[in-house]
């Protein structure tokens, strides 16, 4: 299908006039609206303006000037039924071959503070979505661009073809414009849903009146990510599985990585590697993570990455084998070197950077997948479940305590080391499946009870794994992502020798279970904030 004649018409500007003058240049006659035209026909170009293509006039603030059939009849006529072909001609209706059309900045518009509501419904297009649907809907005919992305392919593939684009390329423009409209009537449809009823009828009397500001949870969710890659397959072989990216991933997220060796990941790798990294990078000081079945078995600060490693390393040897390992700072070679001499295997390696000499030594590792990520502490706003029939959704846990947040609730006070403990046990028990026990010292873990269904099995096993770790807990702390329902809880952790516990509070047994600290001197801090992670 040769290009013989294009509607250009974008709010994005980028690379268009580029885009135009390629078309202008392989002899395509070019129609365009407004400031477009104008911004066209400045650089030079030869440009029908569409009120002069259609013969009426832009009205209505600009609200109606490409809703005419000169428009539309030119864009749906199917060229293979000549009754379509005999009616454009009888109305003296050219063709259009290809529609360049981007919407208007609605998510800018929303995004600025003080948005009227008036502000924002003027920026809901009305007829460019008409015009890309028309379009993709006769892609058999048409092209239909909406993505500047795709204009030096397009124009290359047009010179390679005579002025061309061959129908495989049609078809795939229009499903890209298909989930373009897709997706800008999904994120009208979220901020319109998501305001109060009763505040925006308040400022509907004002129109100058800033916007209702939107509830964090729409009524009617619409959500969007692209399918990034097909995973081998799923939680278990037998499953299928893909791994979809926000449209706009979030910086710094695990979506982010840049794959620099290794096989392909696969669905449990991801999850993995994800918890792994929101842990890791919830730290400011050089730490290291490492992550079995989602689970931190092993997390160290330090004051170097090397000897963060060789700390968590040391918490569950046996677990880490096979495990995600993730960094906060770049990996050197003496992060590498101290893997080999542990015969380290490692399913996954993240960091924000690898030195030139880390990457050369982990290129012996063929299998191991090595992943940059670039380092950020921003959070999902929204965090998401399936479940059967619906979708659990929630705000992020971004509440960390610090040593203001804290509420001594026992005779004995913790010392500064301590809280210093305290404080990173707590980080580290925010990312342990509940029931969580994490017992810590020095920067450390040094057992972790993680996904049992009773506290005081999660502080058995935290403990029986620290013992097999060889490793002292005379003097350690601990963190419980939830309150003690029962005192049982604090006596085996003392008997373990914990000196102080971190808990949220809030039990019916508050009482009792302090008393049970008091009884064996130990420090006990509220945070009055739960994290539980299912």
């Amino acid at each position: 299908m040769t290009i013989k004649q294009a509607l250009i018409s974008v709010s994005d500007k980028r690379g268009v006039l580029e885009f135009a003058q390629g078309l202008a240049a392989q002899g395509v006659s070019l129609l365009s609206t407004g400031g477009t035209a104008k911004m066209l026909r400045e650089a030079g170009l030869t440009v029908t303006e569409i009120g002069d293509h259609t013969g009426f006039p832009e009205m209505l603030d600009g609200r109606v000037k490409t809703l005419h059939p000169k428009v539309h009849g030119g864009i749906l006529a199917r060229r293979d039924l000549p009754e379509h072909l005999a009616t454009i001609a009888a109305h003296e209706i050219a063709t259009i071959d290809l529609v360049c059309v981007n919407l208007y900045p609605f998510a800018a518009t929303i995004a600025k503070a003080g948005v009227t509501l008036a502000d924002a419904i003027e920026n809901i297009d009305i007829g460019g979505p008409a015009m890309v649907r028309s379009a993709a809907k006769n892609y058999a005919g048409v092209a239909i661009v909406t993505d500047p992305q795709d204009y030096a392919p397009l124009l290359a593939e047009m010179q390679a073809h005579g002025g061309a684009l061959q129908l495989a390329t049609r078809f795939a423009l229009a499903k890209k414009a298909f989930t373009h409209t897709a997706r800008y009537d999904s994120m009208i449809a979220n901020w319109l849903t998501a305001l109060d009823d009763d505040a925006v009828l308040e400022s509907l009397s004002s129109p100058e009146a800033a916007a209702p500001q939107p509830a964090v949870f729409p009524a009617r969710l619409q959500l969007a990510f692209d399918r990034s890659e097909m995973l081998r397959y799923g939680e278990n072989a037998h499953q299928r599985a893909a791994f979809y990216r926000d449209t706009t991933p979030l910086a710094g997220s695990i979506a982010a990585y840049t794959q620099l060796q290794g096989k392909e990941l696969s669905y449990n790798n991801i999850a993995d590697s994800d918890a792994a990294w929101e842990c890791v990078k919830s730290f400011t000081t050089p730490a290291c993570v490492i992550v079995k079945h989602a689970n931190p078995c092993g997390v160290a600060i330090a004051d170097s990455l090397v000897t963060a490693y060789e700390k968590a390393f040391k918490t569950d040897s046996t677990s880490a084998f096979g495990g995600i390992i993730a960094f906060n700072g770049e990996v050197g070679i003496d992060v590498v070197n101290a893997m080999n001499e542990r015969k380290h295997f490692v399913e996954v390696l993240i960091a924000p950077s690898f030195s030139a000499e880390a990457i050369a030594a982990l290129a012996t590792k063929q299998n191991l997948r090595v992943l940059a990520v670039p380092i950020s502490r921003l959070l999902n706003t929204l965090e998401f479940k399936r479940v059967g029939g619906g979708l659990l959704v929630q705000t992020a846990d971004d509440f960390t305590a610090q040593a203001a947040d804290l509420k001594v609730v026992t005779r004995t006070q913790p010392t500064p080391q301590q809280i210093a403990d305290l404080l990173f046990a707590e980080r580290v028990a925010k990312f342990v499946k509940s029931n969580a026990i994490v017992f810590c010292a020095n920067g450390m873990t040094l057992g972790v009870g993680a996904g049992q269904m009773s506290r005081v099995d999660s502080t058995k096993i935290a403990s029986i794994k620290a013992q097999h770790a060889g490793l002292n807990l005379k003097g350690s702390v601990v963190a419980s992502d939830a309150f003690f329902p029962f005192r049982d809880g604090v006596d085996v952790l003392a008997a373990a020798g914990a000196s102080a516990v971190i808990q949220p509070g809030g039990s019916l047994r508050d009482e009792e279970v302090i008393a049970a600290a008091d009884e064996h001197g130990l420090a006990m801090v509220f945070t009055g904030t739960r994290h539980f992670r299912h």
